[in-house]
């Protein structure tokens, strides 16, 4: 009886704590790195370095995150999510450390850029969609949703404490009190029961498990035979154009109305107005696809962006305010609402097997989408000499985003796939 209970219990708590582990450390991590943006300005004021020299640090960080995605999917499947999980914390917490102390760009470099790249990484996405996977099936896409909030709510909350600590205590102690508030989180995840956390619903039937009569183990997918599937270059076209297509549109955003005779400080609150529909749209995102399916939640939500950017486009022919209205409640409230389906669709997919290491390099493909968007904003701009452009291409990435949802039924009617036989 006690083991039917202790069964009942774990039933019902670890889902729950599954769901806030992911929350709480997407919570932390992003609003933590992207705290470094209110650092920039006393960094540039005190070093005199240029505004350039200090965003490539940002850049480092999303190339590291790129390329750590499937190392960390290679650790949750190998080692355990226990692993993952308190690296990433050390990580970040030796970071904040190290970029407390900085006296030289380089360090910035290696704390910000390489160490937090690593942390949120091992405590982003990739671990939260592999344990959701091994808890939920029903509820996969709004479990997966609620972690991906996370990622907006530490912006909201963290960025703005942040910059109030900056204006009272300085820089450098305000990395410290981020160091301390990421280090005491190591023993709490040291407390965490991992064991069953690992194990799944279903005893985590996705490790494999080596026969002890001499014959060959169970199937299960691994990254070599996954990316030989249509579905996973599916799942990779999906991801990296609605990347590619958010950073063509946001890096420009603020700089574009500004240019068109927007008042700036109305285009940041635009801009930031969006960033805070993005938690909305992600948590209906994975409601939507429950209640009406993938099919018409996705193509919903791409709707939404297009029609933002559109209405961006159309402010550069005519400059009236209801533009910039549309575009904040369209592209705002569609942002991020694809990551929560292709994390679940993957998940269900590649379900027996080495989801993780999957999952990270779908995430990896991504980051490159997203690198590739934010780069050739800048160069289209240098090119034509206006902003219109990157709204153009951004457009067109959206088209070729939703293409997978609309022309063939392998996402929108997905099921677990058997993994070859070897």
């Amino acid at each position: 009886m006690t083991d039917l209970n202790s069964r009942r219990i774990s039933a019902t708590i670890i889902p729950v704590l599954v769901v806030l582990l992911g929350f709480s450390s997407n919570f932390l991590a992003r609003g933590v790195v992207d705290s470094y943006l209110v650092f920039m300005q006393p960094l540039e004021t005190e070093f005199g370095w240029h505004h350039g020299e200090l965003t490539q640090v940002y850049s480092v960080y999303l190339i590291t995150l790129g390329l750590m995605s499937p190392f960390t999917g290679m650790i949750i499947d190998h080692w355990g999510p226990k692993v993952s999980y308190i690296a990433g914390a050390i990580c970040i917490a030796a970071a904040m450390f190290i970029a407390g102390r900085a006296s030289e760009i380089w360090q910035l470099h290696v704390s910000i850029g390489v160490l937090c790249g690593t942390g949120s990484s091992l405590m982003g996405m990739v671990p939260a969609a592999a344990l959701i996977g091994r808890w939920f099936d029903r509820n996969m896409s709004i479990a997966i949703a609620i972690a991906y909030s996370g990622f907006g709510s530490g912006m909201l909350a963290i960025v703005p404490l942040t910059q109030a600590s900056i204006d009272l205590y300085g820089w450098r102690e305000t990395y410290t009190i981020l160091f301390w508030c990421v280090a005491a989180l190591v023993p709490v995840l040291l407390l965490l029961p991992w064991r069953i956390i690992a194990k799944g619903a279903q005893g985590n039937p996705r490790v494999r498990i080596k026969s002890v009569d001499g014959t060959p183990p169970e199937p299960e997918w691994t990254v070599r035979n996954a990316i030989g599937t249509l579905e996973f270059w599916l799942l990779v076209q999906a991801f990296f154009f609605t990347a590619m297509a958010a950073y063509l549109t946001t890096v420009q955003t603020i700089a574009f109305l500004i240019d068109r005779g927007y008042p700036a400080l109305d285009a940041a609150f635009a801009f930031g107005v969006a960033g805070m529909l993005s938690i909305f749209g992600v948590l209906m995102s994975g409601w939507a696809s429950q209640r009406f399916g993938i099919l018409r939640s996705t193509l919903v939500s791409y709707a939404g962006t297009l029609i933002g950017i559109i209405a961006l486009f159309a402010f550069s022919i005519w400059p009236h305010g209801a533009l910039v209205l549309i575009f904040v409640l369209g592209f705002g409230s569609s942002q991020g609402a694809r990551g929560p389906v292709i994390s679940s669709l993957n998940a269900r997919i590649f379900a027996h097997g080495r989801v993780s290491s999957i999952y990270g390099l779908i995430f990896m493909l991504m980051s490159f989408g997203a690198a590739t968007g934010s780069w050739l904003s800048g160069r289209l701009y240098e090119w034509t000499n206006d902003y219109s452009a990157a709204f153009v291409v951004a457009a067109l990435a959206i088209l070729l985003a939703g293409a997978p949802f609309v022309f063939t039924r392998r996402l929108t009617h997905a099921t677990e796939m058997p993994p070859p036989v070897i």
